[in-house]
């Protein structure tokens, strides 16, 4: 009798049904860990799969959020590294600093950040769009595979992230280019933002627009795939080390920094060419393609300074940026959460 007992829970446990009270399955009541989200786990009609409005437009306003912070606290160093990805000049610390002190002194403070409202029309959009994609894709992977209300395994997880970068990528790339552009240029050139999108249109054509998108969908693939993944990791190994606890502000910013580290430094020569490519028109560099951009850099500058020039400034400001975002859109989902209950 007690083996029929065993062998029907183990069923019901198989097919997701939960045994009715009084029927003796043999199992104490909690002894077995409910999945992270008990109503995603249970079978629910077709018309109830879809996610609800709220939480779209809940991912989309903590996405833009997490990015405009996050690119807002490394901007300087940001445009910085722009500078010596797009010239000849060989990267040291020493000599970022020094391009940060003498454009303090000759520019003024706010000109550190020159080139941040053309990121943040980028960026608000892009953060928005992958952080709401990657939840959407998370969400449907998870029903695909069969793991709704679960942790994703390995392959759907990095996955997610990729699917996720890709479609903020494609459709935000020339908002990039523009901001490559401001960043590089003097204040003459291009007053504003519309400025650069009138002067390229009239100057370059529109298909200049998506010069260098293809090494950018090449580069962040690898770099939004490795970094949800690895922060999602490290998150659900913390659930599982900790007893279920969520993690703190602090545990996120690390495990954000170190999704940052990762993603980035497995990306950063397709970064470099991307940028060679966008500034092409204004810095003096021929227009080539990805892989005759990829020869120049190699020849005038060697593969390792070149393809990596900036890097150890990616590694001080990636892991800031990343860490600051993530935990960013996490805090304001559990918050918006909070206010919807």
């Amino acid at each position: 009798m007690i083996q029929w007992q065993s062998a029907c829970s183990a069923s019901d446990r198989v097919s997701g049904r939960r045994s009715r009270p009084g029927m003796g399955s043999g199992v104490k009541e909690g002894s077995v860990r409910p999945p992270e989200d008990a109503e995603a786990a249970r079978p629910a009609p077709v018309s109830t799969s879809k996610r609800d409005p709220r939480q779209v437009l809940s991912s989309l306003l903590s996405g833009a959020l997490a990015g405009a912070l996050a690119k807002t606290a490394v901007a300087p160093l940001d445009r910085t590294k722009i500078i010596f990805q797009v010239s000849s000049k060989k990267f040291s610390a020493k000599e970022a600093f020094r391009l940060l002190y003498f454009t303090y002194l000759n520019e003024g403070f706010l000109s550190l950040w020159r080139g941040n409202s053309a990121t943040m029309v980028r960026v608000v959009p892009y953060a928005a769009i992958q952080f709401s994609a990657h939840e959407e894709y998370k969400r449907v992977l998870g029903r695909y595979y069969g793991f709704r209300g679960e942790a994703l395994p390995p392959g759907p997880r990095l996955l997610a992230g990729a699917l996720a970068g890709t479609t903020a990528a494609s459709l935000t790339y020339p908002l990039d280019l523009v901001r490559a552009r401001m960043a590089v240029t003097p204040k003459e050139m291009y007053s504003n933002i519309f400025h650069v999108f009138i002067r390229i249109s009239r100057e370059e054509g529109l298909k200049t627009l998506y010069h260098g998108f293809t090494p950018t969908l090449l580069g962040v693939i690898p770099y939004a795939g490795l970094s949800f993944f690895t922060y999602e990791t490290l998150k659900s190994l913390h659930r599982e080390y900790s007893g279920g606890r969520q993690p703190y502000p602090f545990e996120r910013m690390v495990f954000g920094a170190c999704a940052g580290l990762i993603g980035q430094s497995a990306s950063y020569p397709l970064d470099v060419v991307r940028r060679r490519m966008q500034t092409a028109g204004v810095t003096g560099h021929p227009r080539a393609s990805i892989l005759g951009t990829l020869r120049s850099i190699v020849r005038e500058e060697g593969a390792v300074r070149g393809l990596y020039k900036g890097l150890s400034m990616n590694w001080l400001k990636g892991p800031i940026a990343v860490g600051i975002s993530f935990t960013t859109f996490d805090l304001m989902q559990i918050l918006l959460r909070h206010l919807q209950s």
